[in-house]
C-alpha cells in the first residue's frame, strides 16, 4: 500500500489512534480490523488525520485569527456565539487544502474507486479528537456530507468538514465540557457510502436507554438515510432483543413498536451538488416494519459483539444498503448517559393529581416537570426562550442545544427515543416527549403544562401544573430473607426499571393489563371479525391488526411480547404469569367483546378463570393464550415463565384444563414447565391435598379468598366495612393453605394486596412459614426489612446473596 503522511486506511488504525484520527475514525478502524472476521460489516475507507487539519491552519496562518474570533465572547449570548462561529468557519473554509494534503486525499479516493468501482459514492464525515469518549459523546457536533462523487466534490466536502469544527453547537459543547478549542483537532473519515436511501437505517444501543437495563439491545430504524432518526424527523420503529437468551441460541425479537415513519430522506438525483430531501413514505410502507426480524437479529448480533469487544455499553449507527442488501455499522461510540447512572438510588416520579391530556408521545427520562410552554418554530426564535420553560418544537438539532440545556422539559412533534432531542434530554436529566404529532399546534406559548414521562412508554402533557412528588429509595446491599420477596407487575413498560429492586422474581404478572393496554380487542373478535356487529368495532379491529397477517397473529405477538418483556427483565428468576382472569363484563368492554360474552347478574362468581378455558364458548381464546405462552417459552427461550391458573373451582376442572393445555403444547413438566394455581376459593383449601396432585404450587389470592370466606362482594362499597383480609377466619384459611402445600411438597406463596398494605399481615405470613410473598413495587424494600427483622427474631438465617 502507498505510504501516506496524512492518510490512514481503516485497517491501519485502531482505538488507540484517537489523537491522530478522532473518535469516530478510530472506532471504525478498530471494528474493521478486529470485528470483520466475526461478521460485523464496516464499509471500507480512510481517515484524513488531525495532522492534515493542523497543516491546513498552519499554511493559512489561521490560528491567530481564530483566537481573535473565539477568545473573548460570551457563550451564553446566542447572537455572539453565532457571530463567532460564522467567522471561525469562514477562516477555516477559506484556508483551502494544501497540495500535499489534497494529492494524498485524491490518491486514496482513487484506491477506493479501484475497490468498489469508478462510480462509488462516498460519505465524508468529521471525526474530532475529543469525540466518542466514554464520558462525553460530542455526537452531532460537526458535519457529515453524503453521496459525494468526483475529485472536486470530495475536496470541497473535506474543506467544509474542517470548517465544521466551529459550528455554533460544537463551540458551545466544547465550552460546556471544558475542552480547549485549540487543543482539539479534526480528522475526516472518507468511506464507501451505504445506500440506505434505498433501504433503511437507524441507531441501536446495547442497553435500554431509559432504565439502564443491560440485558437488552434497543434498536430503532426508519426508511431512508439515518439523519431523520438521529435528528428526530421521524417516529421510527423500535425493537428489543434479549441478550442472555440470544446467547443461548434463541432467535426472536423480544418486543417491537411500529413507528409512523411519515417521511424518508433520499438523495436528489441529477443535482451537481450533494443534496437530500424528505419525501412522503407510502402508506403501505408506513404500515409495516422498515426491516425484517432477520435483520433485527443480525444487527443485535453486531451490537452484542461490539459491546463485548469494547467491554462497555455502546451507541451504534447502522445502515442497510438497498443495492447489495447488506447491513453495515457506520459508527459506534460509548453510551454516555444510562451506563453512567448509579443504581444505588432509585428515583420515582409520581403524579399526585390529574388534568386534561393535551398531547401524548413516547416518553424519555421517566421524570415529571411543569413549566410554561414555549413553542419554537425555527432557530431565529431561540433567543426568546426563557430558562425553566417547556421547549415545544417540531424537532431539534444540535444548534438548539444552548437553549435546550435551560429547559424544564422538551416536547417534539417528531422523533423516536434515539433522536437528538431524546439523547440531549437524557444527558440533561430532564423529561422529553418525542413523536407527539401535533404538539406545536395543541400547546400554546405561555400556558402552564405538566410533562409526565413517569407512566410507562406513553408520555403525556397535561394542562396546568399537576402536583407530583419524587420518591427516592436507597437500594441497600441488604441480605435476602429466607422468605422470598417477589413483585406484582403487569405493565411491561415498567419491567426493566422495576427489575433493579431487590427481588426474587415476579409472583404475579397479570395478563389482563397487557390485553387491555396493548391488544384492546376481545380475542374472539380478533379471530372472527366477521361476527362483530358494530361497524365501529370492526373498523377499530382492522386498524389494530394493520400490518399483521391476521387477528390471531396480532394477539399472539402482542401478548407474547408483553409477557416476554417482563420475563426478560427478571431473567432467570421465576416470573409467574396468571392466565387471563377477566370477568364477563370486563371481557365485554374490550373492542368487539359484547358479541361474545353473556350477560351475568354477578360476574364476580360467573364465567371466569379456569371455567372458561375448557369451555366451548372460550376454547379458541384460551388456545390463543397458550400459543402466546409457548412462543414466550420456546421461541424466545424465556423458560423462567411459570403459568398460573386462576379461580379453579373443582378438582375435575383442574384436570380438564391441564389436559387441554397439554394438547396445546404446554404440558406440565415438559421443558421445565411449572404450573401453579391460585388458591382463592375455600374449596381450594378444603381439598388442597387433592388439588396438589395437579400443580407445582399455590399462590394465595387473598382478595378473592377474603371475599369468599366472609361472603363479602369486594366490589361493593356499601359492605366494604366487612371486608378485612386480617379476619381470623381468613388468616386460618391462609395457614391451612401453607400447611397443605408444605405437606404435599409444593410451593406456597401469596400474591394478594394484604402484605403490601398491612405490615402485620406480612408478619403473619412469615410466622406461618409461607415460602414467598409477592408485593407491589413501592412496598418491596420496606417489607423486605420488616421480614428480615422478624426472621431474625424467629431464628431463621437469611439466604446468601448470589
Amino acid at each position: 500500500m502507498t505510504k501516506f503522511e496524512y492518510i490512514r486506511f481503516f485497517e491501519e488504525i485502531g482505538i488507540e489512534d484517537v489523537p491522530l484520527v478522532g473518535g469516530k475514525n478510530a472506532s471504525l478502524g478498530e471494528m474493521y480490523r478486529k470485528l470483520s472476521a466475526e461478521g460485523v460489516l464496516v464499509p471500507h475507507g480512510f481517515a484524513i488525520t488531525a495532522e492534515a487539519y493542523r497543516r491546513v491552519l498552519d499554511d493559512a496562518n489561521a490560528w491567530e485569527r481564530l483566537h481573535a474570533a473565539l477568545d473573548n465572547f460570551d457563550p451564553s449570548d446566542v447572537s455572539a456565539l453565532a457571530r463567532a462561529g460564522e467567522r471561525a468557519r469562514q477562516i477555516v473554509y477559506g484556508a483551502g487544502i494544501p497540495d500535499e494534503v489534497s494529492s494524498e486525499i485524491l490518491e486514496a479516493y482513487r484506491m477506493l474507486r479501484e475497490e468498489y468501482g469508478e462510480d462509488v459514492s462516498l460519505a465524508v464525515r468529521s471525526s474530532a479528537t475529543a469525540e466518542d469518549l466514554p464520558t462525553a459523546s460530542f455526537a452531532g457536533q460537526q458535519d457529515t456530507y453524503l453521496n459525494i462523487r468526483g475529485e472536486e466534490s470530495v475536496l470541497d466536502a473535506c474543506s467544509r468538514c474542517f470548517a465544521s469544527m466551529f459550528t455554533d453547537r460544537a463551540i458551545h459543547y466544547r465550552i460546556d465540557q471544558g475542552f480547549d478549542h485549540f487543543k482539539v483537532a479534526l480528522s475526516i473519515g472518507v468511506m464507501k457510502m451505504v445506500r440506505s436511501d434505498l433501504a433503511a437505517s437507524g441507531v441501536m444501543f446495547s442497553l435500554d436507554t431509559e432504565s439502564g437495563f443491560r440485558d437488552a439491545v434497543l434498536l430503532t430504524g426508519s426508511y431512508g438515510l439515518g439523519e431523520n432518526v438521529v435528528q428526530g424527523a421521524v417516529d421510527p420503529d423500535e425493537f428489543y432483543v434479549h441478550k442472555p437468551t440470544f446467547a443461548q441460541g434463541h432467535r426472536a425479537v423480544l418486543r417491537r413498536l411500529l413507528g409512523d415513519k411519515a417521511v424518508k430522506m433520499v438523495f436528489v438525483e441529477g443535482e451537481t451538488k450533494h443534496t437530500t430531501r424528505n419525501i412522503p413514505t407510502p402508506r403501505s410502507d408506513r404500515d409495516r416494519y422498515c426491516i425484517s426480524d432477520k435483520d433485527v437479529l443480525e444487527l443485535a448480533d453486531y451490537a452484542i459483539k461490539i459491546e463485548r469487544h469494547y467491554n462497555r455499553p455502546m451507541d451504534i449507527e447502522w445502515a442497510k444498503d438497498g443495492i447489495d442488501g447488506k447491513l453495515y455499522i457506520v459508527q459506534a461510540r460509548p453510551e454516555t448517559v444510562a451506563s453512567q447512572r448509579k443504581a444505588t438510588t432509585l428515583e420515582s416520579y409520581v403524579l399526585q393529581g390529574s388534568a386534561e391530556v393535551l398531547v401524548e408521545g413516547r416518553s424519555v427520562g421517566e421524570k415529571i416537570a411543569s413549566g410554561r410552554a414555549h413553542v419554537i418554530d425555527n432557530l431565529t426564535q431561540l433567543h426568546e426562550f426563557k430558562p425553566g420553560e417547556v421547549l415545544v418544537s417540531d424537532t431539534t438539532t444540535p444548534d438548539w442545544e444552548p437553549v435546550m440545556k435551560t429547559a424544564a422539559a422538551i416536547v417534539t412533534n417528531r422523533g423516536g427515543r434515539t433522536c437528538h432531542a431524546a439523547i440531549i434530554a437524557r444527558e440533561l436529566g430532564i423529561p422529553a416527549v418525542v413523536g407527539a404529532g401535533d404538539a406545536t399546534t395543541r400547546l400554546r406559548t405561555g400556558e402552564v403544562v405538566t410533562v409526565s414521562c413517569a407512566e410507562g412508554d406513553t408520555a403525556r402533557v397535561y394542562r396546568g401544573a399537576v402536583p407530583f412528588q419524587v420518591e427516592r429509595t436507597e437500594v441497600e446491599d441488604m441480605p435476602r430473607p429466607a422468605t422470598e420477596i417477589m413483585i406484582n407487575l403487569g405493565n411491561p413498560d415498567l419491567a426493566f426499571k422495576t427489575s433493579f429492586l431487590p427481588n426474587d422474581g415476579v409472583g404475579l404478572a397479570r395478563m389482563e393489563f397487557i390485553i387491555t393496554e396493548y391488544i384492546k380487542a376481545h380475542p374472539l373478535a380478533l379471530l372472527h371479525p366477521e361476527k362483530v356487529t358494530d361497524p365501529a368495532a370492526r373498523a377499530a379491529i382492522a386498524r389494530l391488526t394493520r400490518g399483521y397477517v391476521n387477528g390471531e397473529t396480532f394477539f399472539v405477538e402482542r401478548l407474547s411480547e408483553g409477557i416476554g418483556t417482563i420475563a426478560a427483565a427478571f431473567w432467570p428468576k421465576p416470573v409467574v404469569v396468571r392466565m387471563s382472569d377477566f370477568k364477563t363484563n370486563e371481557y365485554a368492554s374490550l373492542i368487539g367483546g359484547t358479541d361474545f360474552e353473556p350477560g351475568e347478574a354477578n360476574p364476580m362468581l360467573g364465567f371466569r378463570g379456569a371455567s372458561r378455558y375448557a369451555h366451548p364458548a372460550y376454547a379458541e381464546g384460551f388456545a390463543l393464550e397458550c400459543k402466546a405462552m409457548r412462543r414466550v417459552r420456546e421461541d424466545m427461550g424465556l423458560t423462567n415463565v411459570v403459568l398460573m391458573l386462576p379461580f379453579v373451582r373443582r378438582v375435575s376442572e383442574a384436570e380438564a384444563v391441564l389436559a387441554r393445555m397439554a394438547e396445546l403444547g404446554l404440558k406440565r413438566g415438559e421443558n421445565g414447565l411449572k404450573v401453579y394455581a391460585m388458591c382463592e376459593i375455600p374449596n381450594n383449601v378444603i381439598l388442597i391435598d387433592e388439588f396438589a396432585k395437579y400443580f407445582d404450587g399455590f399462590s394465595i389470592g387473598s382478595n378473592d379468598l377474603t371475599q369468599l370466606t366472609l361472603g363479602v362482594d369486594r366490589d361493593s362499597e356499601i359492605v366494604a366495612f366487612d371486608y378485612d383480609e386480617r379476619d381470623e377466619g381468613v388468616k386460618k384459611m391462609i395457614r391451612w393453605s401453607v400447611e397443605g402445600c408444605r405437606r404435599n411438597g409444593i410451593h406456597s406463596g401469596l400474591c394478594g394486596q394484604a402484605p403490601s398494605d398491612y405490615p402485620d399481615m406480612a408478619e403473619y405470613l412469615v410466622e406461618v412459614g409461607i415460602e414467598s410473598m409477592s408485593l407491589n413495587p413501592d412496598t418491596v424494600l420496606k417489607t423486605t426489612r420488616l421480614v428480615l427483622d422478624l426472621e431474625k427474631k424467629l431464628g431463621r438465617a437469611p439466604r446468601s446473596r448470589a
